[in-house]
């Protein structure tokens, strides 16, 4: 292997290594996120006051 060749080895070697980084970093802050939005989801739902039954159920118009 020559001398350039270990050169080119290294700068792939160094990307590689860049994107997987990159790759990683973006993975935990997506799963930070999805965590996130869950935990606010649920504080929306615990919030909510529940939804008023109608007094009176409508009848649906005969088809036809």
């Amino acid at each position: 292997m020559t001398s350039a060749e270990k050169y080119v080895l290294a700068a792939y070697l160094v990307v590689f290594v860049a994107v997987l980084a990159y790759v990683l970093i973006f993975a935990g802050k997506l799963a930070r996120l999805e965590r996130e939005l869950g935990q606010l989801a649920e504080l929306a739902r615990a919030k909510r006051p529940a939804a008023p039954k109608p007094a009176v159920e409508r009848e649906e118009a005969p088809v036809g």
